[in-house]
């Protein structure tokens, strides 16, 4: 599926539109339709741990998010050998309006979300 990205992706700020495809229920490939170059693998936070955000109000005035959008939450994710130690990022989540296929990335404050940290294992979640 392909999103517009608005805002930015940390570090990639010529990235404006990106391709999402479900490997499985836990990943994701995200690449950038201008560059096939640049991916991105994404987990899917719901499938390791109860995940809670409050998404913030200017981002979704950016992705037009009203009471009724469906929404997609995606965490980067850094591989490593073995996957297990592969790493995820719970404090910069990529937010998607679904309905509008518009995506961006947030940071969240990590005071207000003290149990998010932003390399975690994935074998902290077995």
């Amino acid at each position: 599926m392909s999103y517009e990205v608005k805002g930015e992706i940390l570090g990639f700020q010529d990235t404006k539109k990106v391709d999402i495809k479900e490997i499985d229920t836990l990943f994701s490939t995200m690449i950038d339709e201008a560059n096939e170059n640049i991916s991105f693998t994404l987990a899917n936070p719901f499938v390791l741990r109860d995940y809670t955000i409050d998404i913030p109000l200017d981002a979704k005035d950016l992705l037009e998010i009203d009471e009724n959008s469906q929404i997609g939450v995606y965490n980067i994710l850094i591989i490593q050998k073995p996957l297990e130690k592969s790493t995820i990022n719970f404090l910069a989540p990529i937010i998607i309006n679904l309905d509008k296929k518009l995506l961006t990335q947030v940071i969240l404050d990590p005071k207000k979300h003290p149990d998010y940290g932003m390399a975690e294992t994935i074998e902290s979640f077995k």
